[in-house]
């Protein structure tokens, strides 16, 4: 569930993430109750551009999310999204496979 999108804590995290500070990005995606699976995942390729130490773990949570919430992705498409999480740090394309996976019917 989300709030009105016009002048609301989803409109202040989506305009940090048009900044792209990623400290910014994380204290307003803190005032939201949820943040969708693709929102997070605009979060993680932030986190896999500016702190590469926080992004093993936010990837593997961004995963499990992704295990949870799509339940018909196959397992060769589960192999799929690993192996696009261990590229984005180094390749931005990966996102796009990562979010067509995203995208898949729940």
């Amino acid at each position: 569930m989300f709030v009105s999108i016009k002048g609301s804590s989803y409109a202040r995290f989506r305009r940090a993430l048009e900044i792209g500070k990623l400290s910014l990005v994380l204290a307003s995606a803190a005032e939201l109750p949820q943040i969708g699976l693709e929102d997070a995942l605009d979060v993680l390729a932030l986190i896999a551009e500016q702190d590469a130490a926080m992004y093993p773990r936010a990837g593997a949570r961004w995963l499990r999310r992704l295990a949870a919430e799509r339940p018909a992705l196959t397992m060769a498409q589960l192999r799929l999204a690993v192996a696009a999480l261990d590229v984005l740090p180094a390749d931005a394309r990966a996102a796009g496979v990562l979010r067509e996976l995203a995208r898949a019917t729940p």
